[in-house]
């Protein structure tokens, strides 16, 4: 939707108050989010995934698995005797996959896939690499866990026995092709699966509403599916539900294999699967993360790179300038501790919005500083320290929306 002018609203002599009410106006019809705003908006939302308790991440976690599995379980449904062709059939499933990622972003949930772009703020070094891991650690287990609560709860509603066990036998030949995949092509097929899955992670930043997040999921998920590529998170219900079909001998007559030719579909042919397709994950979303932290905010947050990765800081700076990028002056390097901690710290947050002369007192800052961060001056403070992320700037938004016209 294109943003809307309010260029009807007329200047009165005397009044001019108007002209900012317009002003403030203008930007209520709102376009899309653009890259630069997006990369701000990941790095803000990665960092608080990142610092979120444990009890919430593990619940968010087994929601996540559950979703996907209800991706997986609708997936395996529609291509079911489909004959519809290879490719229209691949087509179909990939568009029912999708149904897991949206139910992840609207509803929310924790995705271990998706948490790859926690690399983002790692870079600016806004989070550190032991919240990096742990987030991973946590979120991958709970997504496991939940994907084997769903696959037992559709084991015993007898799912796998619809059309004549023909949706068990489907479900045991995915999880047989997958088992059957060598190490590097199912690492490979890892990737490309989370670079699609990300940047569909990615286009719902630029999102404003609901149906702006499922149109940007659609296509991305449906593309992974429909060629194949491997998701660890969708393998963790596939695969088991492979197993658990495996061991029905109607399933396996449906199928019409012999137990030599699903020999791999066991716990260890799981392993297996899950290894490769784990670490082509990890790179591929990884990736996804660097490009765009590299290409929107690496000269933003120079200074916060240089002061605690000095290996990453010179490397993302300009070799041309060095002292430009790197000399900073004593009031910006205040105001980079004070946004640093407001980000942070909601107590200082909450100090900083009911007596800021108080809470600002011995930071090296100019009265004009100050004033910007009382009354959440945005455009001041991003043209000393560059682009805040999205948690501050809702703040100085809020803050700047309180003073009286």
């Amino acid at each position: 939707m294109a943003r809307t002018k309010l260029t009807s609203v007329p200047r009165v002599e005397g009044l001019p108050r108007l002209e900012l009410i317009a002003e403030k106006l203008e930007g209520l019809v709102p376009d899309a989010y653009q890259p630069a705003q997006m990369a701000c908006r990941l790095e803000g939302a990665c960092t608080a995934k990142a610092s979120q308790d444990t009890l919430s991440m593990v619940l968010l976690g087994l929601l996540a698995g559950f979703f996907i599995g209800l991706g997986a379980v609708f997936c395996t449904l529609v291509t079911t005797d489909i004959g519809l062709g290879f490719g229209l059939g691949k087509l179909l499933g990939g568009l029912a996959f999708s149904l897991g990622l949206i139910l992840v972003v609207v509803a929310g949930a924790e995705l271990f896939t998706g948490n790859s772009l926690i690399v983002a703020p790692w870079m600016s070094a806004r989070v550190s690499g032991s919240q990096l891991l742990r987030n991973w650690g946590i979120v991958y287990f709970s997504n496991f866990a939940g994907a084997l609560i769903l696959v037992a709860i559709i084991f015993h509603a007898q799912f796998w026995a619809l059309d004549g066990y023909g949706v068990g036998a489907h479900a045991l030949m995915i999880a047989n092709s997958k088992t059957s995949l060598a190490f590097v092509p199912a690492l490979c097929r890892g990737i490309m699966c989370n670079v699609l899955v990300c940047l569909a992670v990615w286009l719902c930043l630029a999102a404003r509403s609901v149906t702006g997040k499922i149109l940007a999921i659609v296509f991305p998920i449906t593309a992974f599916v429909a060629c194949g590529f491997e998701h660890s998170i969708a393998n963790m219900f596939f695969i088991p539900m492979g197993i658990a079909m495996a061991g029905q001998a109607e399933v396996v007559q449906a199928a019409g294999v012999t137990a030599a030719q699903i020999a791999n579909v066991t716990p260890l042919g799981f392993v297996h699967n899950l290894i490769p397709v784990t670490i082509g994950n990890i790179i591929g979303g990884s990736s996804v993360g660097v490009l765009y932290w590299l290409i929107f905010l690496r000269k933003e947050r120079a200074a916060e790179v240089l002061a605690t990765r000095r290996w990453l800081g010179r490397f993302v700076t300009a070799k041309a300038q060095p002292q430009k990028a790197y000399a900073l002056d004593a009031e910006t390097k205040a105001l980079i501790s004070v946004l640093a901690k407001a980000r942070d710290d909601n107590t200082f947050l909450a100090q900083l919005s009911e007596n800021p002369d108080k809470t600002l007192e011995g930071y090296n800052l100019t009265n004009e500083a100050k004033a910007a961060l009382a009354s959440g001056d945005l455009h001041w403070l991003e043209s000393r320290v560059g682009f805040l992320d999205e948690p501050l700037r809702t703040w100085l938004t809020s803050r700047l929306s309180q003073e009286k016209w």
